[in-house]
């Protein structure tokens, strides 16, 4: 899918205060590979706009359609299209595949991706968030 088409599903709003630095977390699922679940855990510090709640729903669904090789590359791609739409201070998305039943193979697979805009930092701000 075209990285337009698919942003265009990240719908935002303005930031209520853009002179404090707050966390906001969104989280949902996807499917990939053939078994299992995909939990996407979303969490940003905003700049000038905010992420819609709804339209991160709508959007992992557009995700969804989506055959993904891995969840590094959809980690990658969810990372990339908040940073062009939302542009958010500090990003933080998290994918873990879950895979039913307890056969003694692989449970569980992880990949958390992070960045930030340039000269941001809040190190207080960003200490008290639950470690992955």
């Amino acid at each position: 899918m075209d990285p337009l088409q698919r942003r265009k599903f990240l719908e935002t709003e303005a930031n209520p205060n853009t002179r404090l630095d707050y966390v906001s977390t969104l989280d949902g699922s996807i499917q990939v590979g053939e078994d299992g679940n995909t939990i996407v855990t979303v969490r940003y510090v905003p700049d000038k706009q905010i992420l819609q709640p709804k339209a991160f729903i709508t959007y992992l669904g557009v995700l969804n359609s989506i055959d993904w090789p891995s969840i590094e590359e959809s980690a990658a791609t969810i990372l990339d299209d908040l940073n062009n739409e939302v542009i958010p201070r500090w990003v933080q998305v998290t994918l873990e595949h879950s895979t039913p039943g307890d056969d003694g193979g692989l449970r569980s697979h992880r990949v958390m991706l992070e960045d930030r805009q340039p000269r941001w930092d809040n190190p207080t701000l960003l200490s008290r968030l639950k470690l992955i």
